[in-house]
């Protein structure tokens, strides 16, 4: 153990695990070692998780332990397992457990030849594991449970893992699998846990799976099966969840499949016909998703009492909403109904269920008022009503929904005037209220809304004068088309992180300018102009982007003030061409002259740096430098975290170079990119010569980048706050880098979980995941959906938000996800149909499947980025 101890130690440096443990004394007293229960003190477990150790020396080591029942070195750095491992750790007769995951472990996977008799669980998930898994595990006898997932496996499901077939528990989630389900798997009769998902499978699912009877969980999310969903599965007594969403199943649902499920997920497939009449009324169900299918008829009138989560939305649903069900759903906490064709009122059993935050009828033919029963839901965060045909006012006693978060009635025809008690909503983060019929003043007490971070008020009958906003809007401020009078107040001009501003224009008067005619234009130059006063007919439809994405050289005048003086710089870089060329002292020169702004975005502003070796570097200030400076102080946080990121290797992502602190600033240096962004090349000068081959180069590189952040730490990923066309740069037309890399993990509140509260909405218009807007919480998940926005982009040519709408939600929500009505959708590179036109245009909608997989309204309908990367390579 001692020598162990000096491994790890030379090994890890700084971090570590051990430091401060006596040496001298007794090993089961160390972190992460057990020892048996008697006095003999034999060590019996070790686990080194999160020991940073990426050394393969250290397993002839742990494996000369022959008292060893389980081992476990998960979450590290090791790269290999080294070739005398099988035989090093193969002679412990009662190692039973063994876990190697989410490390970076490549090679084929090694063949369990010899030894390992006793081994029943084996984990090495999360690694980079390539090539075809085959009789590799066949003579591990006592294995009971395998988890190959989140690795690049292809080939078949593999069918030989352990002779004795005493395999239990199966993960083989995030790979690169192909073929059919396998029949034979129906030998391994003790399985309770299959994990398929996430996959290239294709075929039916084989009737014989019935067979499992012991059978708990079934999982084959995301692969491309077909077919039926055989009714063999809802004989299986121990059968509590079965996820089989993003598949292209037919047909209908069987009748009695959920007859003793807790959870079915059959979303996003081609599923028809009606839903059987029993299917919601199991005892045990809790969690239904059948939305993103074909069904059609009426909703059950039955249902289990101990219904936690129903999702029926996106189908074809139509009659009334049963209101009788719902009076027993006590446990009910999200009903999503929406874009179906359901009419009728809506029922006031609804809000008989206590427990609801989410309820989303929006996009039906639903009448009537909105029963003022709505204000008893006391757990209620998210109301979506939206495109429906309802009448009357807004309930009086809206503010007794203490925890909203979300509400939005857009789109109907709403009455009477905005209640004074919605101010009271305190957890308000977006108010939808455009395009009814609203009128009155809107209440002055509306600035109090301290969260409120969208105001949409368009398109209504609203009158008055126009009150002080809240001081926190950041994604959306729309008050066009309404009957306002007097001035626009001037504190419009002092919301700062403002990103889309819909306002009436002035009314011409005989002091009015022309408008200005620079592309982008800042909130006070809005206000100044519209100071003039307001059109009492006519309103035109301003839609000002303040995101001031672009600041070209030579747009400023320069500035005169002094260069900052470094307080610390510090190269990170280990290229010795850009240690010569870096010099700090002129990068602070070349910042303070304006003319050198070359992008601007609300988290950073990059200038260009020229230095005197004749070399350019794009150096970034952070916005939020402030807070940074007081982490560095405070714990030495961005210190350690930006030279962690310059320690990457990944030609895909933007790594610093190196790092100034000023008194009052932080600056990042980087590789200047000559292309420019993304954003410009698609929608600016010269976006006509970016072909489908270099749009397809570039989603490719952009998943690759992405993916390698998502893994790159498996314990703590990199997650990006802002990923849209705007910070991923270009170093040529086929060459991304995405940018910003290093923000979130600056600024966020706890990063170390991966999904650290923010003070600040994550992410651009048109970019931010729905869940963003009431959860604040940055996750993979939402990384994806930004990323399925850009495919979006480079397919259609579109920009993510035009005239006012967010083109992934205009995508999914107008049904134009349906591939029979890509055509006007798609861009069309070559009118002529040569065969190499035909190939191009399959693997665009190839790509467009991916892009619709990404921007799933649920973050636990996408794909992982590997996946993601996956399908993308595959795309033909």
């Amino acid at each position: 153990m001692v020598s162990l101890y000096d491994m790890i130690q030379n090994n890890t440096g700084a971090a570590f695990a051990w430091s401060g443990t006596n040496i001298g004394s007794h090993p089961c007293s160390w972190k992460g070692v057990t020892c048996a229960p008697n006095a003999s003190s034999t060590i019996t477990a070790i686990s080194l998780r999160k020991f940073s150790i990426s050394t393969p020396d250290v397993f002839p080591l742990l494996c000369g332990i022959k008292s060893l029942e389980s081992l476990d070195l998960s979450d590290n750095q090791l790269s290999s397992i080294p070739d005398g491992f099988i035989a090093g750790c193969g002679g412990i007769r009662g190692l039973r457990v063994l876990n190697l995951s989410s490390n970076f472990l490549t090679g084929p996977l090694p063949r369990f030849r010899q030894g390992f008799g006793a081994l029943e669980s084996l984990d090495l998930s999360k690694n980079n594991l390539p090539g075809i898994a085959g009789l590799q595990l066949d003579s591990l006898s006592s294995l009971k449970s395998l988890n190959l997932s989140s690795n690049g496996f292809v080939g078949p499901i593999p069918v030989s893992l352990g002779k004795a077939n005493a395999l239990s528990e199966l993960r083989l989630s995030d790979n690169g699998f192909e073929g059919e389900i396998p029949s034979q798997i129906v030998r391994y009769g003790n399985l309770t846990y299959v994990d398929l998902s996430f996959n290239e499978l294709s075929g039916s699912i084989p009737e014989s799976l019935g067979d499992l009877s012991r059978l708990d969980t079934l999982i084959l999310s995301g692969n491309s099966l077909n077919g039926s969903i055989p009714h063999t599965l809802g004989k299986i007594k121990t059968f509590s969840r079965f996820a089989a969403n993003q598949n292209a199943f037919v047909g209908s649902v069987p009748v009695g499949l959920t007859t003793y499920l807790i959870n079915v997920d059959l979303s996003f497939n081609r599923l028809n016909g009606t839903i059987p009449l029993t299917l919601l009324s199991p005892p045990n169900l809790q969690y239904v998703d059948l939305s993103n299918n074909n069904l059609e008829g009426s909703i059950p009138t039955t249902m289990s009492s101990s219904l936690n989560r129903l999702r029926l939305g996106n189908n074809y649903l139509f009659g009334p909403i049963p209101g009788k069900p719902f009076r027993s759903l006590q446990n009910l906490t999200y009903l999503e109904l929406e874009n179906n064709h359901l009419n009728g009122s809506i029922p006031v059993e609804l809000f008989l269920c206590q427990n609801l935050a989410l309820l989303n009828l929006a996009q039906n033919e639903l009448t009537g008022s909105l029963p003022v029963q709505v204000v008893n839901l006391p757990n209620l965060e998210v109301l979506k009503l939206q495109m429906n045909h309802l009448v009357g006012e807004i309930p009086r006693d809206i503010s007794n929904l203490s925890k909203l978060q979300r509400l939005n009635m857009s789109w109907n025809s709403l009455t009477g005037s905005i209640p004074d008690s919605i101010s009271s909503l305190k957890n308000l983060a977006n108010l939808d209220l455009k395009e009814n019929k609203l009128n009155g003043s809107i209440p002055k007490s509306i600035s109090t809304l301290n969260r409120l971070l969208e105001l949409e008020l368009g398109n209504n009958r609203l009158s008055g004068t126009i009150p002080q906003m809240p001081i926190q809007l950041q994604i959306a401020l729309n008050l066009s088309h309404n009957l306002f009078s007097g001035t626009i107040p001037t504190t419009l001009s002092a919301l700062s992180a403002l990103e889309g501003l819909i306002l009436p224009p002035p009314k011409p008067g005989p002091n009015s300018q022309p408008m200005p005619s620079k592309r982008k234009l800042s909130v006070a130059v809005v206000i100044g102009v519209a100071l003039a006063g307001f059109g009492a007919a006519l309103f035109l439809f301003i839609t000002l982007s303040i995101w001031k994405a672009y600041y070209h050289s030579g747009e400023n005048a320069s500035s005169s003030s002094q260069p900052p003086q470094v307080v610390r710089g510090k190269l990170l870089t280990a290229n010795g061409l850009h240690k010569s060329c870096i010099d700090f002292k002129k990068a602070m020169e070349a910042v303070t002259e304006t003319s050198n702004i070359v992008l601007k975005t609300r988290l950073s502003t990059y200038h260009k740096a020229a230095m005197p070796s004749g070399a350019s570097y794009l150096v970034k200030r952070l916005n939020y430098s402030h807070k940074i400076i007081q982490f560095e102080q405070n714990s030495g946080r961005f210190g350690r975290e930006v030279e962690r990121l310059g320690k990457l290797s990944n030609s895909n992502i933007m790594t610093p170079l190196a790092y100034t602190l000023t008194a009052d600033s932080v600056y990042l240096f980087y590789e200047f990119p000559p292309a420019g962004t993304l954003y410009e090349a698609l929608h600016h000068h010269g976006s006509s010569k970016l072909d489908w081959g270099s749009r397809y180069s570039i989603a490719i590189g952009v998943a690759q980048g992405l993916a390698f952040l998502h893994s790159s730490s498996s314990s703590s990923p990199i997650l990006l706050l802002d990923l849209s066309s705007k910070t991923i740069m270009l170093k040529s037309l086929k060459e991304p880098r995405i940018g910003e890399i290093e923000v979130y993990n600056l600024i966020a509140d706890d990063p170390s979980k991966g999904t650290g509260n923010l003070s600040t909405v994550a992410g651009s218009v048109g970019y931010i995941p729905p869940e963003y807007a009431y959860t604040m919480k940055v996750t993979m998940a939402g990384n994806v959906y930004s990323f399925g926005v850009v495919l979006l982009e480079l397919v259609t040519g579109k920009p993510a938000v035009s005239q006012g709408t967010e083109l992934a939600k205009l995508i999914v929500s107008s049904k134009s996800g349906e591939e029979n009505k890509w055509g006007d959708i798609i861009l069309d590179f070559d009118e002529s149909k040569t065969s190499v036109a035909a190939v191009r245009r399959r693997q665009m909608v190839s790509v467009m499947k991916v892009a619709l997989a990404c921007v799933s309204v649920s973050p636990e309908g996408r794909p992982k980025m590997k996946t993601v990367l996956r399908m993308l390579l595959n795309a033909n």
